[in-house]
Formats: C-alpha cells, structure tokens, sequence
C-alpha cells in the first residue's frame, strides 16, 4: 500500500479494521483514474484480469460476505457455471457502474460492522463445498477477509494498471492529490 493508513483511535479495533479495508479499496480504485471504459475494461496483461472487473469482484465478494454475516443470502450466487462473470462487465454494467455500486457496498459494510454488537459474534458459513462443515466464523474474521482479498487484488490492479500505461501506483496517489502525474 502506496498511503498511510491514519491510526485508530485508541482502542477503535472496527475503525482499524475499516481503515484498512478503505485504504485498500482506494488503492484499487485509484488504478482506473483517467483510463476511458476500454482501457479499463482491456486486459493488457497474460491474465484474464481488467481493472473494472477486478472492481466487479471486489463489490461482489464484499456485498457477500456482508450479506451471510447478516444471515442473507449473497445478492449474486455464484458457482463453476458463472463464476468467470464476476471479472467481466456484463449487460449494461460500466466502469462508472461498478465503482459506484462498490461505493454503496461500502457503506453497507462500514454501516453493519459498527452496527453488530461485539466482532467476536459469529456466524455460520455455507455448506459450499469449498468450507469445513458446520464453522462458523466472527465478524472480526470477515473484516480480516474482506482486508486480504481487497489486498490481492490491489497488487493485481497495480500490475494491470502499469501494463496499459506504465502508470504506477506512487504516480496515481500524486495525481488523486493534486499533484499531477509525478
């Protein structure tokens, strides 16, 4: 991470935790700032990744943890037979349209996070195959996955990012302040 993530108020372990995960959303949305919908959409690169569809994924992962922490159902089933949409636009879905229903994602887990009662409550994971049976896991452990899976992305955004244009990480936080393109 290319910014200082400031440092919670004493004691504030959700607001260090939503810090974090913050810090790493920007990280990744600062990748597609001044890209047109096609450099965003285009993968420069030997994988099949594009920035919007890493903003994609990054919204549904999140709205889906969120949603089973809550005991609901995820706003998208994902399994085998669709998963590859989740780093494609499809329809009429736009860079502009991910970044903002990411935003909306966002707030939602900001919202939930500070609303539970204690981040040692839990909640069950699904009986997908790809988890141990009857686990169950603490909203303290959500944070922790949404922090690492926005993360892995970000580095897979900066390298993205680099391979349109060369453009690095360090260059974009100086354009979003102000500072042109270093």
């Amino acid at each position: 991470m290319v910014t200082h993530v400031p440092a919670e108020a004493h004691g504030d372990e959700r607001g260090a935790l939503l810090a974090f995960l913050e810090g790493e959303r920007g990280g990744v949305r600062r990748t597609l700032l001044g890209l047109t919908a096609e450099q965003a959409s285009s993968r420069p690169s030997a994988s099949e990744l594009s920035l919007a569809g890493l903003v994609k994924h990054l919204a549904e992962v999140e709205q889906g943890w969120i949603a089973r922490a809550q005991g609901e159902p995820p706003a998208v089933r994902r399994d085998e037979s669709n998963w590859h949409e989740c780093f494609v636009l499809t329809g009429d879905e736009t860079p502009e349209s991910v970044l903002a229903y990411w935003e909306k994602v966002a707030a939602s887990t900001e919202a939930f996070i500070r609303s539970v009662p204690s981040l040692d409550d839990t909640f069950a994971l699904p009986n997908d195959p790809w988890f141990p049976p009857d686990e169950r896991v603490s909203m303290r452990w959500v944070m922790l996955r949404l922090i690492s899976e926005t993360a892995r992305h970000a580095g897979h955004a900066d390298i993205v990012r680099e391979s349109l244009d060369g453009r690095t990480a360090f260059e974009l936080v100086a354009e979003e302040r102000g500072g042109g393109q270093g």
